[in-house]
């Protein structure tokens, strides 16, 4: 073209983002303005959303000035690009400033605020925005509700939740997949996968929608769902991704399900997912809590990047066995590998080295050390510890007590560290079951019923107990002489 002017610019420049040839596109955009062409709202819109793919937020900001100095930072379009702009970016005042100041608002601008906040940890704030958008006449549609759901998700705010989902349904959006997907989602985020199972049940379904149940099932007492979904996924013909993997890795770890950990393990072998860290680091976690830890120590040398989990895993694995020497070892080779090593420091040379440092301890590191000591026998020098921390005790730190006061029958000291426990959770039976069962053992009776009276008038009931069973290829479960499921394992070896 011999002349170029405006349109034909945002022409290309529009056809390289649709195309994701963001480099190309910023390239004309230079050549654009170098050639002396003057810049529209069209321009600046389509710019936007390449420099945010390209994580040029600074050269964003330049595009915002610009847009102030050319008068057009009122064009619905260039704002709207904005907002999702410095949301992106993290910079959620002022997405809020280019959003407060856009004369007539819509669907477009409300979206990306709500998902600004929802983006930037602000659920309350994008919950609220929600409302706020119906109370000024604005119906909220599938985008909305994909975009305020995850908020809802990751508090556990479930009232606003359900209204969400009403909504949702007298809009007719709850038949969209990504709605009906983050719906889903949020029940099973806030421990209802019983509402969680019957979106699904209702809804069109994808990979997204079996992965967020076999997730979610796998970290409660219905483990064996996950396993269930998980072969429903694979006879389906849907791809099993590593999503999938983690999650019945995990609910073969909660079952000590090792026959169907193994099945599930080799058909990650046979479509080359093994080698993938998270699903690696999920079959650690298997082996060892199925007792296995020569298993787990060959997958951990087969992983070529360990990370921080992978390391933990087998230090934790070693302690559990009682193999010290080898867990501080481990410890050793992870520092001269060059990993940044957290809560997993075994014994006082660790805890003091942190001391000395200047690693500030958590709670989780102060339980470590009571439970250390408290193991050894050393429960005087544990007390001693908890009544020197520069912070509070929690039920970590007076959890860890009582346990060693249950190892080596310390009726008094556990008494301190169970009323301590009652008044931070007063409805957590495990507690008062401990402190009864050591007087029951120590021929205290009154005592122990004074303590499970206590534990009727607060309220605190004990969970059915659950056990699983595995007789050939079905592990069968059994909750308070209940039984469940079975769960066959033979078709883990299909190949879907």
């Amino acid at each position: 073209m011999l002349e170029r002017d405006v349109v034909s610019w945002n022409s290309v420049i529009g056809v390289f983002s649709v195309h994701e040839r963001n480099q190309d596109a910023l390239e004309m955009f230079r050549l654009m303005t170098d050639g002396g062409v003057k810049p529209n709202s069209v321009t600046f819109s389509s710019m936007l959303p390449v420099l945010v793919e390209l994580k040029l937020f600074d050269s964003g900001m330049e595009i915002h000035g610009c847009s102030l100095r050319f008068g057009l930072e009122s064009d619905i379009f260039v704002a709207n690009a904005l907002i999702d702009m410095y949301a992106k970016s993290g910079r959620s005042l002022q997405a809020s400033n280019v959003f407060n100041q856009i004369g007539e608002k819509n669907i477009v601008s409300w979206n990306a605020m709500v998902a600004n906040f929802a983006q930037n940890r602000l659920e309350l704030a994008a919950v609220d925005l929600v409302r706020q958008m119906q109370a000024d006449g604005e119906i909220p549609n599938s985008v909305t509700f994909t975009n305020v759901l995850p908020a809802c998700a990751r508090i556990g705010f479930l009232r606003p939740g359900k209204e969400i989902h009403a909504r949702a349904i007298r809009t007719g959006s709850s038949v969209d997949l990504f709605v009906s997907n983050a719906l889903t989602d949020m029940y099973a985020k806030c421990g209802c996968l019983n509402l969680a199972r019957r979106v699904f049940k209702i809804s069109l379904r994808d990979e997204v929608s079996y992965n967020i149940l076999i997730i979610g099932y796998s970290q409660t007492t219905d483990c064996s769902e996950s396993l269930s979904l998980f072969l429903e996924m694979g006879i389906k013909g849907m791809k099993l991704d590593v999503v999938s993997y983690m999650g019945v890795i995990s609910a073969c770890a909660n079952l000590a399900a090792l026959k169907q950990g193994k099945e599930v393990h080799g058909l990650a072998v046979r479509k080359h997912l093994h080698t993938h860290l998270f699903i690696a680091n999920a079959l650690l976690d298997f082996y060892i809590k199925c007792g296995r830890i020569d298993l787990a120590g060959k997958v951990f040398r087969q992983i070529a990047s360990r990370d921080t989990a992978s390391w933990n895993s087998m230090i934790l694995g070693y302690g559990m066995l009682g193999e010290l020497t080898i867990a501080i070892n481990l410890f050793e080779a992870m520092k001269e590998d060059g990993v940044e090593y957290d809560s997993v420091e075994e014994g006082k040379k660790y805890f003091e080295h942190m001391q000395v440092q200047n690693i500030k301890p958590t709670q989780m590191h102060y339980a470590c050390m009571v439970d250390l000591l408290g193991r050894a026998g050393l429960i005087e020098e544990a007390v001693k510890l908890i009544e020197s921390l520069p912070i509070e005790p929690d039920t970590n730190v007076w959890g860890a007590l009582l346990g060693a006061c249950r190892i080596h029958g310390n009726i008094e000291l556990a008494h301190w560290a169970a009323e301590h426990l009652f008044k931070l959770k007063p409805q957590h039976s495990g507690y008062y079951s401990v402190l009864s069962n050591m007087y029951a053992e120590a021929g205290k009776w009154d005592e122990a019923n004074q303590v499970r009276k206590l534990m009727k008038s607060r309220g605190a009931k004990k969970n059915p107990g659950c056990s699983w069973v595995q007789i050939d290829n079905q592990v069968h479960a059994f909750v308070a002489g209940e039984r469940m499921m079975n769960v066959d394992s033979s078709l883990l070896c299909a190949d879907p």
